[in-house]
C-alpha cells in the first residue's frame, strides 16, 4: 500500500485525537526515518524526545532482545534482579536516595501527586483534604484528569470536567508569584525547567535555584518534571544542573527507553517517597524486568557515547544558525541544547504549513502553541547532517 491508503485506514478506524503530518513512517535508523514510499527523512522531533539516543540504536536494542528471551514480566510481587541493578545505577547517576518505576509520563506525574499530598499529611501536617500543589500557567504534565484540571490550555480542558481539587496557578517564571502563592498548607511546587509543549520557553537565569531556596525557606516540595528536558535532551543529563540545584523530586521518562519501551520513573529524596507502604500504589507493569534491562542500557550510551556533550555544543551551533536566518515570518529563537523552539509572528499563517514545507523537503518537525517549530533532533546528530537541515529550513522561513 502507499501513503495514502494507510492514511485513508487511519482516518476511518482510528480515533481523531492526533492531527500528524501525513507522512507515513515505516522504519529509522539514528537520526533518520523511512516512510513507506521510500522517501527519507531527518528527524527534528525525536517522539518528543523519547528517541533522544536515535532510533533503534542497536545496543539499546540488543539488551531488549536479551532480556526478552530471559523474563519480561513478574508484576511487582515479586522481585526481579534488572529492578534492583536499575534502581542502584540511577540512583547512583542521578545523586537520588530512592527510585519509583512507572510506565509514563503521566503516570509518573500522578505519582508525585499522590506521594506529595501524603507526605504533606503525614509530615508537614497539613489539615487533611486541604493539601496544595502549585502549578505554572501554560503548564504541560500529562493527559489524565487530574493533569489536565490545573492545565491553562482550553482545549486540553473543554469537555472533561468536574477536575480534581488542591492546585494553584501561578505565571512561569515568576519567582514573587511563587512566594506569594505559597500558605501553609501548600505541599509542593511542581514545574518544568522549560516548557517544552508551550513553545520551549525558556525561565530567566537563576530562576529554578530561587524557586529551589523559596520552597526550601517554606518546607515545600521542590518538584522538576524532567520527562523532556531530562537525559541530555538540554546538554546536561538533567536541566537543573544548569542552575546547579538538584530537585527534592525529579520525573524522568521518554529517552529512559530510548525509544523501545515505556517507562518513567520518579526520583527522590529519603523523605518524601518514604512516606509511601505496600498498597499505597503500584503498577502491574510498573518496574517490570524487561523495562528496567531497556533503561540502564539508554542511560549507558548516553554516558559513554558522549550524547550529552554532543547536545549541548549541536545546540549551541543550530541554534546560532537559526537566529542568523534574515526572514520577517521569524520572531525569535529560543532554547537550550537540542530543545529549539522558532516562533513565527502571528501574521506569518501559523507553524503548521512551514512544518508541512518542511516535510516535502526532508524534515520532520512539529507545530505547537500554533506558532512555534519545535527542533529538537537525535542527540546523536552531527554538525554536517544540521547543515544539511538548515540548507532546507533557511528557503522554508524565507517564503511569504
Amino acid at each position: 500500500m502507499d501513503s495514502s491508503e494507510y492514511i485513508r485506514l487511519e482516518e476511518t478506524y482510528g480515533a481523531h485525537n492526533y492531527r500528524p503530518l501525513d507522512v507515513v513512517l515505516t522504519r529509522g535508523q539514528g537520526i533518520w526515518v523511512w516512510d513507506v514510499d521510500g522517501k527519507r527523512y531527518l528527524d527534528c522531533l525525536s517522539a518528543y524526545s523519547a528517541v533522544n539516543q536515535g532510533h533503534c540504536h542497536p545496543r539499546i536494542q540488543a539488551a531488549l532482545m536479551e532480556q526478552a528471551g530471559k523474563l519480561t514480566l513478574t508484576s511487582r510481587a515479586f522481585r526481579n534482579d534488572q529492578l534492583a541493578l536499575f534502581y542502584k545505577e540511577i540512583c547512583d547517576l542521578t545523586r537520588s536516595h530512592k527510585v519509583l518505576p512507572m510506565n509514563s509520563g503521566a503516570e509518573a506525574v500522578e505519582t508525585v501527586i499522590k506521594a506529595v499530598r501524603k507526605w504533606g499529611y503525614q509530615v508537614k501536617g497539613v489539615p487533611h483534604n486541604q493539601a496544595e500543589i502549585i502549578v505554572c500557567s501554560n503548564n504541560f504534565h500529562g493527559r489524565t484528569i487530574t493533569i489536565v484540571g490545573f492545565s491553562t490550555d482550553q482545549p486540553y480542558r473543554e469537555g472533561f470536567g468536574p477536575f480534581t481539587p488542591g492546585f494553584k496557578v501561578i505565571p512561569f517564571g515568576n519567582t514573587d508569584a511563587l512566594e506569594n502563592a505559597i500558605t501553609s498548607n501548600t505541599v509542593g511546587f511542581l514545574v518544568e525547567p522549560i516548557q517544552g509543549e508551550a513553545g520551549v520557553i525558556v525561565p530567566p537565569p537563576g530562576y529554578l535555584a530561587r524557586a529551589k531556596t523559596i520552597c526550601k525557606k517554606n518546607n515545600v516540595v521542590f518538584i522538576l518534571d524532567e520527562i523532556q528536558t531530562g537525559l541530555g535532551r538540554t546538554g546536561k543529563l538533567l536541566a537543573e544542573e544548569h542552575d546547579r540545584i538538584e530537585a527534592d523530586l525529579s520525573i524522568i521518562g521518554k529517552a529512559l527507553s530510548g525509544g523501545f519501551y515505556p517507562i518513567s520513573a520518579v526520583l527522590s529524596n529519603m523523605e518524601v517517597l518514604g512516606v509511601l507502604r505496600p498498597g499505597d500504589h503500584g503498577s502491574t507493569f510498573g518496574g517490570n524486568p524487561l523495562a528496567c534491562a531497556v533503561a540502564r542500557m539508554a542511560l549507558k550510551v548516553l554516558l559513554e557515547e558522549g550524547m550529552i556533550d554532543n547536545a549541548a555544543k549541536m545546540g549551541d551551533y543550530l541554534i546560532s544558525q537559526l537566529r542568523s536566518i534574515r526572514s520577517p515570518n521569524i520572531k525569535e529563537v529560543r532554547g537550550k541544547g537540542l530543545l529549539i523552539g522558532l516562533e513565527l509572528h502571528p501574521e506569518a499563517g501559523g507553524a503548521r504549513r512551514f512544518c508541512e514545507a518542511l516535510m516535502k523537503k526532508g524534515l520532520l518537525c512539529k507545530e505547537t502553541h500554533e506558532n512555534t517549530v519545535r527542533f529538537a533532533p537525535p542527540l546523536i546528530i552531527g554538525k554536517e547532517d544540521i547543515d544539511w537541515a538548515l540548507e532546507q529550513i533557511e528557503p522554508v522561513f524565507m517564503q511569504e
